[in-house]
């Protein structure tokens, strides 16, 4: 056991750096030194509760860091390798794997349990005063998903683990690579794999943020031909045409019309044939559907909130599909490469996304960056 600062989260937005206890690596499993991490919404989203309130636990999903050691079990990572943990496995094998529909793979299951795979945590609070102590007398910490990456160490079960290949510790794409551990990669893919987005076709994307933004330069990448950007924060207007985006609308400057009659006057009032949604804002579901062709219309639904959320039934039964996604339908081993490549050769402009670079040992100040209007990605050194 060895004591290592980790931000503690203990309640809805109670987060605290604390000294805790990370265990050695078990057999399938690798110890990463974390190198830069990032910020996504979905980190804020987990510690209000969503969607179950596991407390106390360690935040992060997003980061890049250097494996530590390595399990007995353990083939294809070793000591001193540049790694990006990840909270979606591919064992390309099993049915979902092998079906090209999903990401969502069912020998290594994605999972909000806070757990490793075993069932148990790696994270540990130290025993009071380390009196009488032992392992038996530590307070377990549940993971968030199968990373916990706002540490200066982290445990994740290898099959969880990318290795990035031809990067080096000092290359400046590194610390924007984080970015690609969930959010941006996220709406990329559901420009890219989960809608499918066909050349010359029009996309509108509700919220950009780096989800958002991730889903215009997907759209862009795919040849669209009409990419529609949907933000109330006017600073994102010349941050969406930078990722690809055609036009932009900012509600507020129309507030007694809908965002769907929006878009429908930027396409010759049809819609149009592919709508992003990344806010979660539960409303803009049916919004998302009406703002798409009849007939062929297709949502991607990435965004996620607290609240149950109520759709039209005309606007599905008018021939739209509704689809959700994890990831994008990102497939780590499949997908991240290629994206990382990108990254390596600035294809991917991911330096338009840092807005705020922190410290770990200042990552209180994150919640208040993060609702400021210029704030699209934070990253956090180690």
């Amino acid at each position: 056991m060895t004591d290592y600062n980790r931000v503690v989260c203990r309640g809805p937005e109670e987060w605290k750096v604390e000294e805790i206890e990370v265990d050695p690596p078990q057999a399938s499993e690798v110890r990463i030194k974390m190198l830069y991490a990032s910020i996504c919404h979905t980190d804020f989203l987990i510690s209000e509760g969503f969607p179950l309130p596991l407390y106390p636990r360690i935040l992060g999903h997003e980061g890049i860091g250097v494996v530590e050691s390595v399990g007995e079990k353990v083939a294809e990572l070793k000591e001193g390798d540049l790694v990006m943990p990840c909270y979606v496995a591919e064992c390309g094998e099993c049915e979902n794997c092998t079906s090209g529909v999903t990401n969502m793979c069912l020998t290594h299951p994605f999972t909000f349990s806070g757990l490793m795979p075993d069932g148990t945590s790696r994270l540990h609070l130290p025993a009071a005063g380390r009196a009488g102590g032992g392992a038996s007398h530590r307070q377990p910490l549940y993971h968030l998903l199968s990373c916990s990456t706002w540490s200066e160490y982290a445990v994740s079960d290898a099959n969880f683990v990318i290795k990035l290949q031809d990067f080096q510790p000092d290359l400046p794409q590194l610390s924007l690579a984080s970015f690609l551990s969930c959010g941006f990669s996220t709406g990329f893919g559901a420009a890219q794999v989960e809608a499918r987005v066909e050349k010359g076709s029009s996309v509108a994307v509700l919220g950009l943020g780096a989800v958002g933004l991730g889903a215009v330069e997907g759209a862009k990448v795919q040849g669209a031909a009409t990419i529609i950007g949907v933000d109330k924060n006017e600073m994102k207007r010349e941050k969406g045409k930078a990722f690809g985006m055609t036009h932009f609308i900012n509600p507020d400057h129309s507030p007694d019309r809908s965002i769907s009659d929006l878009i429908k006057d930027l396409t010759d009032g049809l819609g149009v044939d592919y709508c992003i949604e990344c806010t979660g804002v539960a409303p803009l579901i049916t919004e998302a559907l009406d703002s798409t062709k009849v007939g062929k219309g297709k949502v991607i639904m990435v965004g996620a909130g607290h609240t149950s959320f109520s759709v039209n039934s005309v606007s599905l039964l008018a021939g739209r599909t509704l689809k959700g996604t994890i990831f994008g339908g990102i497939k780590p081993r499949f997908h991240l490469p290629l994206l990382l490549d990108r990254c390596k050769s600035k294809e991917i402009p991911l330096d338009k996304l840092l807005t705020h670079e922190i410290q770990l040992g200042d990552i209180t100040k994150a919640i208040e960056m993060v609702h400021s209007q210029d704030c699209v990605k934070i990253l956090i050194r180690i």
